[in-house]
């Protein structure tokens, strides 16, 4: 408690001289009750009374008990909210349900982050969360759909494709829409907006490590129970096994290593077995298992702060003065773009041409457009109304939509001289999102009740999943072979292209008189180097000789086919690289 007093746990301001007064007055009565007494107290009668004068001076103050406990050194009682007690009354439910998921991850999951798995993790993902929420009583709230189905989709687009930057972002876009759905389904988001989402989100993760011991209490709780003798022994018997495999593995290694005849007998009883693969997946289980009850369990306590305050206190004079000095040089600008570059009536520097003057500065305006939504955005969040601010908050978004045209357009020019790339496709497609964003923000000027959060993601969420679907690289490649006036062509750029570029590269190939079916040929040779296809190297350095063809590009491309064709399994299946090989086999 400070010098003059405490924010308590409701966010009001508790002055220290109340509940000074409050704690003087108790304990005086409570002096008095004890010197009427001839006996001494017992400790629990002692502590009986402590308890009564936390109480008493919590309610002379003002205060809630909890609070008082606090003030006195003594850690507050937390009850169980009715979600942590169904948690607990219905463990034979979660721990099985919970167990079930986990094993289900280790086998979607493990060494296969793009097969056919994928899609049904996510959709067992929606199911248990789902079943969990009925067995909370919780009902899916409006606009859960959204969540489940941008989920879907991208996963979906996680199957179809072998672009590692794409899997990597899918995964992210699938990770950050489900904590976001679990979020909606225990709080009221009714009124938040991105900061208070990017501020919960992590806290949640990382608060949810406090209950690293829920899943075994609730284990504990759930077998003291009266529980028929068949239930318990079941559930003993599968601890036992859990906790018999880790102990087992080290136990047999240390052995083994030990005596060489007890090494024989392990390598002919367990030599069909990887014990890294053995345990990497029991790993796996009991990680997604204590992840899942702990998020769930951190949930049901329902201690996330849903009030959000209103921030915009700040003096508008101040804003105002800021982004009137930079819509001044926006607007400057902003006629330059026009009559220079899109209508090309200025005069340019000497040694200057047009194109060289188009292609360049499409990075640096991006970054001033996402600059520029920053700022209108903190202006919105932090200042006080004012229909001068609001004026010049729409300049300077009316000044960004041409800098974001002007480097939309920068960029195509560059892409018609310089070929097209990942990096280029993401920068076009970034400032289409921005775009659309703006156009939120310039409503949310006007319109104050605009729901500008859920509108943004919205639009970044189909954005992107029109992104993961579009196969970036299958353009890439379309573009820069068969489009590109650029010879030639960036051989090495395009060598380290994903199985999404097949089709095409393939296609190429069999214009140019090559026997791409070579990637689907069983000889291949064990090498101190790796694995080698002899036969296609030898007909590749043939044809290769014979064409007068570097083509060294081509033939690391093939490589890297044949390696995803030997990986081709139930579980990996993906389609992208099925079509790749089934284009091969044409």
């Amino acid at each position: 408690m400070g010098d003059k007093g405490f924010w308590d746990a409701d966010g009001n301001w508790v002055e220290k001289s109340l509940v000074e007064g409050a704690i003087s007055e108790q304990q005086g009565n409570g002096s008095k009750s004890q010197n009427s007494g001839s006996q001494e107290p017992s400790r629990e009668a002692a502590n009986g009374a402590g308890s009564t004068i936390v109480e008493g001076t919590a309610a002379v103050a003002g205060l809630k008990p909890e609070t008082m406990k606090v003030i006195n050194g003594a850690k507050p009682l937390v009850k169980d909210t009715e979600e942590t007690k169904r948690l607990k009354e219905n463990y034979q439910f979660f721990g099985p349900a919970t167990a079930a998921y986990a094993l289900f991850y280790a086998f979607c999951m493990y060494k296969n982050g793009s097969g056919i798995t994928f899609p049904f993790f996510v959709a067992s993902s929606l199911l248990y969360i789902y079943y969990s929420l009925k067995k909370l009583e919780l009902t899916l709230k409006r606009g859960s759909a959204f969540y489940m189905v941008s989920g879907m989709l991208l996963a979906i687009a996680t199957f179809c494709t072998d672009d590692a930057r794409i899997i990597a972002l899918n995964k992210t876009g699938i990770f950050l829409l489900m904590i976001s759905f679990l979020i909606t389904q225990f709080c009221d988001v009714s009124k938040w907006g991105l900061g208070k989402f990017a501020a919960t989100i992590p806290s949640v993760i990382l608060t949810s490590l406090e209950e690293l011991a829920r899943p075994v209490a609730d284990m504990a709780g759930f077998t003291k129970k009266d529980q028929p003798e068949g239930v318990r022994r079941m559930i003993y018997v599968a601890l036992g096994l859990i906790l018999t495999i880790p102990l087992f593995l080290i136990v047999a290694a240390l052995l083994s290593s030990a005596d060489v005849l007890f090494r024989q007998i392990t390598d002919a009883v367990l030599g069909f077995i990887n014990f890294g693969n053995v345990f990497g997946v029991f790993f796996r289980i009991v990680f997604w298992y204590f992840a899942t009850y702990m998020l769930v369990a951190r949930l049901c306590k329902k201690s996330i702060r849903e009030e959000v305050k209103d921030h915009r206190h700040g003096e508008p004079i101040l804003a105002i003065t800021v982004t009137a000095m930079l819509s001044l040089m926006y607007l400057v600008f902003s006629g330059i773009q026009i009559f220079g570059l899109f209508l090309g009536r200025l005069q340019l520097p000497e040694g200057y041409t047009y194109a060289t003057y188009a292609r360049e500065g499409f990075f640096q305006l991006l970054a001033v457009s996402i600059f520029n939504l920053v700022i209108v955005l903190f202006c919105m969040a932090f200042f006080r109304e004012s229909k001068l601010l609001k004026t010049v908050l729409t300049v300077m978004s009316l000044c960004t939509f041409i800098m974001i045209a002007s480097s939309a357009m920068r960029m195509i020019l560059y892409v018609s001289t310089y070929d097209l790339t990942f990096l280029r496709i993401l920068v076009l497609w970034a400032l289409m999102v921005l775009f659309l964003l703006f156009l939120g923000v310039v409503i949310q000027i006007f319109k104050k009740d605009f729901p500008l959060f859920r509108f943004g993601m919205i639009v970044v969420t189909i954005c992107y999943i029109g992104l993961a679907f579009s196969h970036p690289d299958y353009i890439v490649a379309k573009y820069n072979l068969e489009y590109s006036v650029k010879q030639p062509v960036d051989e090495k750029y395009l060598s380290g292209l994903s199985a999404d570029a097949a089709p095409v590269i393939l296609s190429y190939l069999k214009a140019k008189g090559y026997d791409v079916s070579l990637i689907l040929e069983d000889s291949v040779e064990k090498h101190e180097n790796g694995e080698r296809n002899w036969k296609m190297e030898e007909y590749w350095m043939t044809k290769r000789s014979a064409k007068g063809d570097s083509g060294s590009w081509w033939h690391r491309y093939l490589r890297m086919l044949q390696q995803e064709y030997g990986q081709q399994g139930i579980r990996s299946f993906n389609l992208s690289r099925y079509f790749a090989l089934k284009e091969a086999a044409k």
